[in-house]
């Protein structure tokens, strides 16, 4: 596994990859590993990102997991930038519980690229397994211009 690390407004965040597809996304992660491609590309994107110059990450992914895992990530990045979905409004599109889709969103392992900080709850805001908790959560949704909520 090679891992780049990425300088942002919400931490340091440890990009991954492996086989040429991006794997995890960590904070406090450690440079390790060769420079590839398409970690260079990921950087390139998520300093983009960082900065507000992109909206939507073009990377090849690869999420472990289940198939739940699997359909509620890319559940999650089909939610626009600037927008956000609650976790029962997925759960009803993929025919789960909505406690489901909030384990699955804690086990993304690529955050920020796959934007599980766009899932809310029924009432509003909700936790966020990413350093900082919901503090990062509401500094990225903010960031993004997202839920209405936030001041």
């Amino acid at each position: 596994m090679n891992m780049i690390a990425v300088q942002t407004q919400f931490g340091t965040l440890g990009i991954a990859e492996e086989a040429g597809e991006i794997t995890s996304v960590v904070w406090d992660g450690v440079a390790s590993g060769e420079e590839t491609p398409v970690l260079q590309e990921a950087a390139s994107q998520m300093r983009a990102y960082d900065r507000g110059a992109l909206e939507d990450f073009d990377l090849p992914l690869r999420v472990a997991g289940s198939d739940l895992q699997q359909s509620v990530c890319a559940a999650m990045r089909e939610i626009p930038f600037g927008y956000t979905r609650t976790y029962g409004e997925i759960a009803r599109d993929l025919g789960v519980p909505a406690q489901a889709i909030g384990q699955a969103c804690g086990g993304n392992p690529i955050p920020v690229i796959i934007p599980c900080h766009r899932v809310m709850g029924a009432k509003g805001l909700t936790g966020f397994s990413g350093k900082g908790g919901v503090e990062t959560k509401v500094a990225l949704l903010r960031h993004e211009g997202a839920a209405g909520l936030l001041i």
